[in-house]
This record gives structure tokens, sequence and C-alpha cells, in this order.
């Protein structure tokens, strides 16, 4: 199958998935299926500024202090520090290596607890500095299809309040959600091309971020040709069948495949819905194997 490209092996191999195995493959923490060679694995890991939570690693700045820096290439230098030591794990200790990172919301308000993860409240550095980040986690040799590490850009979109951020409503206008809010996102999607997106918690002008088709569809998938995994936040609040149909493959959260199984009884779900998240999942797993 090797001569095939990922797209085509991935739905191979989901071609000759049972039913029960391709329910196993959306939840975060994938289950092994043995007979096809796929080993279990868990999608969920972080590395904003290293992989120490892994266990012993190098610590780096925090992304606002690279960012006072304004140098692209120290951050993908970090980056790609990052990813050997994620690539080191893995081996070691069969560690996953997909990484919740980088996060290029805009730090916009002071208040916000997170404004450490980010680049700070410009859109043009936070690009530059995305942008770096992703080619040095993924790896830049254009000789091989593999990539090194897998990078996730987040939170998909708008989502720079804490505090009740689960259920808050960003309302902001269209000009403001494409020139500030999803900006950076495009840029880095269209340049860097990132293989996991993360979609947020929150609400966007009345419409739940993870259950937004026209953002995750018809504006990442459709307008910028993003053709990776989109994995929700944790325990998002959207209704998981909607998630699905709204563009998410993984949802992290315990329980999941049970769900996804009894909205395929009420018919809120296909299998070909089923199928196509369970595509783009393995085509994640083939691109680090």
């Amino acid at each position: 199958m090797t001569h095939q490209s990922f797209t085509e092996r991935a739905a191979e191999l989901v071609s000759r998935m049972t039913f029960e195995e391709k329910l196993t493959q959306l939840d975060h923490k994938a289950e092994a299926i043995p007979r096809l060679g796929i080993a279990a694995y868990d999608y969920w890991s972080e590395g904003l500024h290293g992989v120490a939570r892994s266990g012993d690693a190098t610590v780096f700045p925090t992304a606002i202090g690279l960012a006072t820096s304004w140098n692209e290439e120290l951050v993908r230098r970090v980056a790609a520090a990052t990813s050997d030591e994620a690539r080191a794990y893995a081996n070691e200790k069969g560690k996953g290596l997909s990484y919740w990172s980088p996060t290029i919301n805009l730090a916009r308000d002071p208040r916000w607890g997170r404004a450490e993860e980010t680049y700070g409240e410009d859109p043009f550095l936070t690009t530059r500095m995305g942008a770096a980040f992703v080619k040095g986690l993924e790896g830049t040799d254009e000789e091989t299809p593999y990539l090194k590490a897998i990078a996730t850009i987040k939170h998909f979109a708008a989502n720079n309040k804490e505090t009740n951020r689960k259920h808050s409503d960003s309302r902001v206008s269209e000009r403001a959600l494409r020139e500030i809010y999803l900006k950076q996102f495009e840029i880095i999607v269209k340049e860097s091309d990132p293989w996991t997106i993360m979609s947020s918690y929150n609400v966007i002008n009345g419409h739940r971020a993870s259950e937004n088709k026209e953002l995750l569809e018809d504006i990442l998938r459709g307008e910028w040709g993003f053709q990776g995994m989109v994995t929700t936040d944790w325990w998002t609040r959207g209704e998981h069948y909607k998630e699905i149909k709204a563009g998410n493959d993984v949802k992290m959260a315990t329980g999941y495949p049970e769900r996804v199984k009894k909205a395929m009884e009420l018919g809120e779900l296909t299998r070909a819905d089923l199928e196509h998240c369970a595509r783009r999942v393995l085509e994640l797993i083939l691109k680090i194997d």
C-alpha cells in the first residue's frame, strides 16, 4: 500500500474495518486494531513551550515571551527542538505525536487567563510566529512526505475569553471576524499546512463554534483548502452528532464512540459520516508512522 497516497491508504484501511472498529477511532484515545496493524493512539498532548509535561524535557519560553523576539527563525528552531524531543518520547515510550499547539488566538484583553499561551494581540505577528512554529514542529524536509509531529492550531475561533468560555457568545462583525479573529488561522493554514485544527468552546454570533458548518466546512475546508483533521476542545458543550455534521472528526470526551453509535441508531448520523471522520483520523496516523 505504500505506493498509494496517504488518503488512498487511509480509505483502504477504513474499508477493511468493522463498524465497531471505525467507532473506536473517533475517540481521542483511539483503540488498537491489531489485525490491521493499527496501534492504540492518544491524540492529546501539549507542546506550547516544550514537551516537559511528558517528563524530562527542555522548557522553552512561553509563546508571549518568544513573540517579543520578533524572530521567526528562532521560533521555528524552538519548535523543531520540541518535535525532536516529542519523537524521543514516541520512540522510547510510545507517546503520541499529536500536540495541541500553537495557540494563535489573540490576547485582546489582559484579564484573559491564557495570554501567555499566545503571541500577543497583533494578527500579523501572531501569523508569523504561528506559521514558524507549525513548520518547525511538523518539519520542513521536502524529501519526505512524513511529519515529525502534528501541530494543532487552536482555538478556532474568537475564543479569547477564559471566564465562561464554554458558553460565552463572541459577538463580532463579519469584517472583524475575517480581519482579526480568522486571518491568522487562514494564513497559517495556507502557508504552513498544519494537519490538525481545534474547534473552540465558545459561541460566535449565536452559533456554537464546534457545530458551525460555515466555519469548519465552508470557510476552513472550502475557502482555505484545509485537508486535515478537526478535533473539539475538551468536553465541548455541542451536540456530538451536530459537531460531526459540522466538520469535527475527533471529540475529546470519554464514552464518545457509544454516543456516536446511538446517534447512528437514531438516524442523526450515517455510516458515510463515520467513515469520513475515520479516514481523516487514519491519514494523520499514516503521516507520522
